[in-house]
């Protein structure tokens, strides 16, 4: 039986279901895309899908509305694959394992992709209807939206008629919003050079972080793992001579990490180091916590391997870790309480004898976006490393008339008698992308509640999947 048979909507839950089954993590889409081509095939629609796989379904409305405006309704196919450590799953191949907890879905150890799958579900749920009341409709569906946008900057505006957009990618009921921020992916490369290894080998790990969206979430400081090892390194680094290899840490670049290792080496003298890394471990847990309470620091005698770093290469590796700037820069003067530009340090990695920072910068201002982008590449240039931005998405500015908008509105103080929250979001929609692929795009974002996304604790809000649902059949039936 379905996990979700009991709840409404049962079509959009049961199509969600059929989603979770469809390994879809970003760069691995073409299984889900496959599927919304042929969901749409089955039913006579209109679709194109387009060299990158974004769906592109299009319906005529309904009778009465054949001559109304199309509205498009968008959204992404493309998930952020994330697990405990302890979870065994292949996200090529395994479907999600879903469980509910007061009236909240969860995926089991990992991620649920409810952002963005509840998207695709509602679009097909009303694709799928025929007595839902609508305007000719034109559903986006875009890929690889998780790691910059590349779907979205694919699209071809030439395919589509309507000029008002419909985005499903919020994550707050009854918050519309209006504006987001641009952002870009930056991958900063030093070169590694080895030496033969010698000393005392020990594991260092920082677990026990709670992670989350690297937009939604920045402003809440919580404990980035590759910046807490950089610190424990450079706190180290005071008193104990030591040669590191093996740093790696997180695995997206839109998460705050939670987790990140690093084998050290020590050369001479180690008295009183356990005592130095658990004093370390007492003034970094301190500093955070309050949104981190669960944070630590594990320190283990480990084979020392047969090669690291050499002693040129490791200074370089624990200063930049250091001194790489993470997490808020500005906040908004304009809007109260929102962050204007941030940077994520989301992946520390190894490959092709480099260590890779793998950044996510994002504001709302595009002069101070590449005002980040010039930091970051300038300290890394100093200690010798490449700098490569790998993608770059616009902001979605603010308009100050909009027939969507005031549509929104108005729906919404009909149907609950109040007035709905208008806000913009630091995190980055595929908006900005969309209104230079398509001219004089007048849009708005909404969702269900979703909390901790991008984490294996992501979970939906159910009774909020109904209410969104219902509200946006409500929107659709007015725009006749």
């Amino acid at each position: 039986m379905s996990v979700l048979s009991q709840y409404e909507p049962k079509k959009v839950l049961s199509l969600f279901e059929e989603l979770t089954r469809i390994p879809r993590g970003s760069g691995n889409e073409k299984a889900v895309s496959d599927y919304l081509k042929n969901f749409a095939l089955e039913r006579n629609l209109e679709v194109i899908q387009d060299e990158v796989m974004n769906i592109i379904i299009k319906k005529p409305g309904t009778p009465g509305y054949e001559s109304s405006r199309p509205v498009i309704i968008q959204g992404h196919m493309d998930m952020v694959d994330e697990k405990n450590n302890d979870t065994e799953h292949d996200f090529m191949n395994d479907p999600l394992k879903l469980r509910v907890v007061d009236n909240h879905l969860y995926a089991t150890g990992t991620t649920l992709g409810a952002d963005n799958g509840i998207a695709v579900a509602y679009a097909l749920a009303i694709l799928d209807s025929d007595d839902i009341p609508h305007p000719p409709l034109e559903v986006l569906i875009t890929v690889e939206e998780e790691t910059g946008m590349l779907g979205a900057a694919a699209v071809d505006g030439r395919h589509f008629d309507g000029k008002m957009l419909i985005n499903i990618d919020s994550e707050e009921e009854g918050t519309f919003l209006v504006s987001c921020a641009g952002g870009a992916r930056q991958t900063v490369r030093l070169p590694l050079t080895y030496t033969h290894c010698e000393g005392t080998a020990y594991m260092l790990s920082i677990t026990g972080l709670k992670g989350g969206h690297s937009g939604i979430d920045i402003n809440k400081e919580r404990g980035n793992s590759n910046v807490l090892l950089g610190r424990t390194l450079q706190m180290l680094s005071h008193k104990y001579d030591f040669l590191i290899t093996a740093l790696h840490g997180g695995s997206k670049n839109n998460a705050i990490p939670r987790e990140a290792e690093a084998v050290v080496i020590f050369r001479g003298n180690v008295d009183g180091l356990l005592e130095e890394v658990a004093k370390i471990e007492t003034t970094l847990g301190s500093e955070i916590e309050t949104q981190d309470d669960d944070f630590n620091i594990t320190f283990s005698k480990t084979d020392t391997p047969e090669k690291c770093y050499d002693e040129d290469t490791t200074k370089k590796a624990v200063s930049m870790l250091f001194a790489l700037p993470n997490g808020v820069i500005s906040m908004s003067q304009d809007i109260k309480g929102l962050v204007e530009t941030s940077l994520n340090l989301g992946v520390l990695h190894e490959s092709d004898d480099h260590l890779h920072f793998d950044f996510a910068v994002r504001s709302s201002v595009g002069s101070r976006k590449e005002m980040v982008l010039d930091k970051v590449k300038v300290i890394g240039e100093t200690y010798g490393a490449q700098v490569e931005i790998t993608s770059s998405y616009p902001e979605w500015k603010y308009a100050k008339e909009s027939v969507l908008r005031d549509a929104f509105i108005k729906v919404y103080e009909d149907k609950y008698g109040k007035t709905p929250k208008i806000e913009a979001i630091h995190a980055g929609l595929e908006c900005g992308i969309l209104a230079g692929r398509i001219s004089d795009l007048d849009m708005i974002s909404l969702g269900p509640n979703l909390y901790d996304v991008h984490t294996p604790n992501e979970h939906m809000d159910l009774p909020s999947v109904k209410n969104v649902y219902e509200f946006l059949l409500e929107v659709l039936k007015s725009m006749k």
